[in-house]
């Protein structure tokens, strides 16, 4: 199922992914840093929500309390758990 997520706290405004059961697929970000997050979008294709939030969440980006990587990691945590209810 395709999920959107509106990020806050971050330069990125939305991610847009898919999610297969636990696993996530065709990740994009829009806004924020273009090669580093394209670069992180095909990382973590194919991998799975729990992959996701062990290896993602809680990453900082300078002085804030969150960064795109993390954003990713709410992000899919939170699909994953709304589909699962």
């Amino acid at each position: 199922m395709r999920h959107s997520f509106t990020t806050s706290g971050v330069c990125s405004r939305k991610i847009d992914f898919d999610l297969d059961g636990n696993v996530v697929k065709n990740i994009v970000f829009h806004g924020g840093c273009p090669g580093n997050l394209k670069a992180i979008s095909i990382l973590a294709d194919g991998l799975t929500v729990e992959e996701i939030t062990s290896k993602l969440d809680g990453n900082t980006c300078g002085f804030r309390n969150t960064s795109c990587p993390d954003q990713l990691a709410k992000a899919v945590r939170q699909a994953y758990e709304e589909e699962n209810r």
